[in-house]
């Protein structure tokens, strides 16, 4: 994590997931020139078709923000500019954008999932303004500005919109939670990226990032045990014990065999 992986700021959160921005962008992507020229091309030729320069700009600054496409985000950039089909690509995209968007991770792993787990049925931005107001009491957090109760509840609308273009819950004003899947290949290459991260494999499987995407380890155990059938990986488990040997060497080896 950088050094804003734990600031709160309103602005990235209002302006939403991006999901066809972002992909519009990455699909463009030019490795041959540095990050700030590829985003300077985005907003003065205008190439995700933005209804105003200003909104341009404003994407601009949340990608600069939420992503390293040179370094930790180059697998997503890849698969962008090979096409990816976009419903494997949507949850990558939630993992990476969350490795720096602390706000949008904590809500959906320590608000949204046990919501989920809990068994509620509706959830409203009134809630979510509870959630935040409670996040004040943390540590090592620094808020980006000051959050009045109208930031407060326009950060709240922005979470739950984010957490419903990523097909988490649906609805409008009141949101409902959704039927969720996780495609095969999104579900390979997240394995891949966590193991990158922690060579475990029982941490793999107990890891609160599986939270984001309404899983507990035991649901990961279940796609784990169903793949190694279908021969996509390997998977022993005893108890407390486990392993899993995995089709790629890496995350970015497996964005490769993706393409």
């Amino acid at each position: 994590m950088d050094a804003r992986s734990r600031v709160f700021s309103s602005f990235t959160i209002v302006k939403g997931s991006l999901i066809e921005e972002t992909y519009s962008i990455f699909r463009d992507w030019d490795y041959g020139v540095s990050k700030f020229e590829n985003l300077r091309r985005v907003r003065d030729e205008n190439t995700i078709g933005a209804t105003s320069t200003n909104w341009a700009l404003n994407v601009t600054k949340v990608m600069n923000r939420r992503f390293d496409p040179e370094g930790r985000d180059r697998p997503l950039v890849g698969l962008a500019k090979a096409d990816c089909d976009r419903e494997v690509w949507k949850p990558l995209l939630l993992y990476h954008m969350t490795r720096d968007e602390f706000l949008v991770r904590d809500f959906l792993v320590n608000w949204l999932f046990p919501q989920f787990r809990a068994g509620t049925c509706r959830v409203r931005v009134d809630d979510v303004f509870l959630y935040l107001n409670g996040l004040r009491k943390m540590s090592g957090i620094e808020w980006s500005g000051s959050w009045s109760e109208s930031t407060l509840k326009r950060v709240g609308s922005g979470l739950l919109r984010i957490a419903t273009d990523f097909g988490l819950l649906q609805g409008a004003q009141v949101r409902e939670f959704a039927s969720y899947q996780l495609p095969d290949a999104s579900f390979l290459y997240l394995l891949h990226a966590m193991m990158d991260r922690e060579a475990n494999a029982r941490r793999v499987i107990d890891a609160d990032d599986w939270h984001m995407f309404l899983m507990d380890e035991d649901d990961v155990e279940r796609e784990l045990l169903r793949l190694h059938q279908f021969r996509r990986l390997d998977f022993d488990v005893a108890g407390s014990l486990a392993q899993i040997k995995l089709p790629a060497a890496t995350a970015a080896d497996f964005a490769r065999e993706l393409r």
